[in-house]
């Protein structure tokens, strides 16, 4: 993982943390992960795989990447993790999110998509977002 993969997941968090609708939907402070506790309340949001790419040109760095979290809900239906992705999407897409070390270009929601688990009672929504990151000199 880059320190500007790093910088993005930390800003990313911190973004969705300070967001009202979140905190509306996850709680204050939101029951936002990168690693889960064994114990977790429902609903919560995860910040999840991702991938980097090089988006360097002949004379300036930057960097690509594509991104998921996932929302888990057991509310008995898709109500609760689809008003949660919208908080999210809402929260990041087009967001100013400051980075350390590294400028963010650009952040835009890509696509959703929503599951009911084999359990029969976990409900999960994924969204993907690209951002392209550039170093501050």
């Amino acid at each position: 993982m880059s320190d500007a993969n790093w910088a993005l997941q930390q800003a990313m968090f911190a973004g969705l943390s300070a967001n009202a609708q979140v905190q509306a939907v996850l709680g204050n402070p939101p029951r936002l992960y990168d690693a889960v506790p064994r114990d977790a309340v429902f609903p919560y949001a995860v910040i999840g795989d991702g991938q980097e790419a090089d988006w360097s040109t002949a004379t300036e760095q930057g960097s690509e990447h594509t991104l998921a979290i996932h929302i888990w809900s057991r509310s008995g239906g898709h109500r609760e993790s689809k008003q949660t992705a919208e908080a999210i999407r809402g929260a990041l897409d087009g967001a100013a999110l400051a980075l350390v070390g590294f400028a963010l270009i650009d952040i835009a929601f890509q696509s959703a998509d929503y599951a009911r688990q084999l359990d029969g009672e976990t409900w999960r929504a994924s969204l993907r977002f690209r951002a392209i990151t550039e170093p501050v000199p």
